[in-house]
């Protein structure tokens, strides 16, 4: 029964798909993916069979259906289907496609050709059972700020110029290592990426390998800030957290051993009715909000050190 997998079909409204993929991930589902058939957005995701009795899911639905209503949008039709391990690995992959992301981004599903011609930094992703594909609104707000914190330097800086301004960053909840990876090609330095599912850890290495990245240059260990503080040689650069809202809110006093006076963070997986909070556990800990940035019901809030 380990290898038999639920695949959670729904069809709902173009307008609940963040919601749902939101819902999904916290739920424990992997593997998420949309399509659009028509007037309606069909999302697919995977779950364990041993992770979730009927009843649970039968929840998830009712959380699904409150979702909509809170919104005044009509409820998602949830379908429910057993799969087998080989099925799931194959089934939602058919259904993501090459996506553009802010002015310089490419990610290209690894089982892909790679676009010709691209003036893209193309990033080859399989996020296996991890989460980060680049689809979700939350990991797009991250990537495009991490684009406007690592714009390329002009090429009249020196080699000295260019030693001051090597960046290093931690990313906290590293998934498929989306977020790091990104930040390596923008222009950073290194980058220190930190896990607490060991499948997000084993993507994470593996899509570091996919894209001729140096293994020196992203180190991966499973664990949180904690392991973070034991990693980082000196305070990093900057901190990019795509998570949940109430693990930022409970991380927040934990940054602030591995940071310095001119720190900068990228914090996301933030609904906007969360944002408040997410931001006064911050700024109690030594962060000023600069921008908020959104997209749909999420949010992005770029910080820097007060």
């Amino acid at each position: 029964m380990a290898n038999t997998w639920w695949e959670v079909q729904i069809q709902c409204e173009p307008a609940l798909e963040e919601s749902i993929f939101w819902r999904l991930e916290s739920f424990g589902c992997r593997g998420t993916a949309s399509e659009k058939k028509g007037s309606h957005s069909f999302v697919r995701s995977y779950l364990p069979q041993f992770q979730a009795h009927l009843l649970d899911l039968a929840a998830l639905s009712l959380w699904l259906r409150q979702d909509a209503l809170c919104m005044e949008l009509p409820i998602p039709v949830v379908h429910l289907e057993l799969i087998d391990e080989e099925d799931w690995a194959s089934s939602w992959k058919q259904y993501w496609q090459p996506q553009e992301i802010g002015d310089r981004i490419l990610i290209n599903p690894a089982w892909l050709p790679v676009p010709e011609n691209s003036e893209r930094l193309i990033i080859l992703l399989d996020p296996g059972v991890a989460f980060g594909t680049g689809n979700h609104a939350t990991t797009q707000l991250c990537l495009e700020s991490l684009e406007m914190r690592l714009s390329s330097l002009p090429e009249s800086f020196t080699t000295e110029e260019r030693v001051k301004e090597d960046v290093v960053i931690a990313d906290v909840g590293c998934g498929s290592g989306i977020l790091s990876i990104a930040a390596l090609l923008l222009g950073a330095k290194k980058a220190y990426a930190v896990d607490t599912d060991p499948l997000a850890v084993r993507s994470t290495l593996e899509n570091i390998a996919m894209n001729g990245v140096r293994p020196e240059s992203l180190i991966v260990a499973e664990g949180s800030v904690d392991v973070l503080t034991k990693l980082v040689p000196q305070p990093v650069d900057g901190i990019v957290c795509n998570i949940l809202a109430d693990v930022i809110i409970r991380l927040a006093p934990e940054f602030n051993a591995i940071v310095k006076p001119t720190t900068w963070g990228v914090f996301s997986g933030i609904l906007l009715e969360q944002s408040k909070a997410v931001a006064d556990a911050l700024e109690k800990h030594g962060w000023v909000v600069a921008t908020l940035w959104k997209r749909k019901e999420w949010c992005c809030l770029n910080v820097r050190r007060s």
